[in-house]
């Protein structure tokens, strides 16, 4: 549904140009291509580049605190119910075909999507600049296979100076986002595991984040029937907030004690009428 309402610009997809209305200066929470021709807002994590790059070096106050302010409210729940790209993994992931599970040790390359946060949106956007001092997005230049999904095979399909055009890049990226495609039939979401800088900023806020999960520890038995439900393996019963959870809430259906809980936040307490404290309703 999210990524339905964020891209009702239908009519860029018969004429091929982007929008750029008022709406694009706000951002939606997923990974959403500013160039895809449906796009009513922006991304944040291009948005984020396109300020550090920019010729003045500002600090983009507006996305570092909109990401916080997301990410300290729902955390990873943009990750498993509002990003566009993390929907299409899942519905490559649903053709029958087997299904691998990562091991430990290539597990570890979940760590990656740190490091790309680090080099490609901040470090390179700040310092590789041209002559003038502006700097390029690296990140949707030459990783993003979101963009070349949403944007790159659109816009280039409906404009034919673009596709005159297209050279070494647009093959690197269209590579990149086969081999993405062809992992997430047999993987499950392997961007946002492995890849993803916005997944990564959520992350960090998971064990904080207004919206978390609670082991009942006088339900739970330890059976792991939750880990084994996970999709992206996490062991809920011993970490329910890791940082790899996109709240996808399968482990609290899956549970035969009802062991796992969402945290509600506490609300003020004020006193009734027999001078009792209770919640602000």
């Amino acid at each position: 549904m999210t990524a339905i309402i964020t891209n009702l610009h239908l009519k860029g997809f018969s004429t091929g140009k982007i929008y750029t209305g008022k709406m694009k200066k706000i951002c939606v929470p997923g990974l959403n291509c500013y160039s895809c021709p449906g796009a009513l807002g922006s991304c944040p994590i291009g948005s984020l580049q396109a300020v550090i790059g920019g010729i003045k070096y500002q600090f983009s106050f507006y996305m570092i605190g909109l990401l916080m302010l997301i990410g300290s409210l729902v955390g990873r729940f943009v990750c498993g119910w509002l990003c566009p790209f993390g929907l299409i993994q899942e519905l490559i992931h649903k053709i029958p075909l087997p299904k691998l599970k990562v091991n430990k040790t290539f597990n570890k390359l979940k760590y990656l999507k740190y490091l790309i946060l680090v080099i490609f949106v901040f470090l390179l956007p700040m310092f590789w600049v041209n002559i003038v001092g502006m700097g390029k997005p690296t990140f949707c230049e030459f990783i993003c296979p979101a963009g070349t999904l949403e944007g790159g095979i659109p816009l280039v399909l409906l404009n034919k100076p673009l596709r005159a055009v297209i050279g070494f890049l647009y093959t690197w990226k269209i590579a990149l986002l086969v081999i993405t495609v062809i992992l997430s039939i047999f993987i499950f979401r392997p961007f946002c595991r492995f890849i993803c800088p916005l997944g990564a900023i959520y992350s960090l806020f998971n064990p904080i984040s207004l919206y978390r999960l609670k082991i009942d520890s006088d339900k739970c038995t330890s059976c792991g029937i939750c880990s084994r439900k996970c999709k992206m393996q996490v062991d809920v019963y011993k970490n329910p907030n890791s940082l790899e959870c996109i709240r996808c809430g399968e482990c609290i259906s899956s549970c035969p004690q009802n062991a796992i809980e969402i945290v509600k936040p506490k609300l003020p307490l004020v006193k009734n009428s027999k001078n009792n404290l209770r919640e602000v309703k």
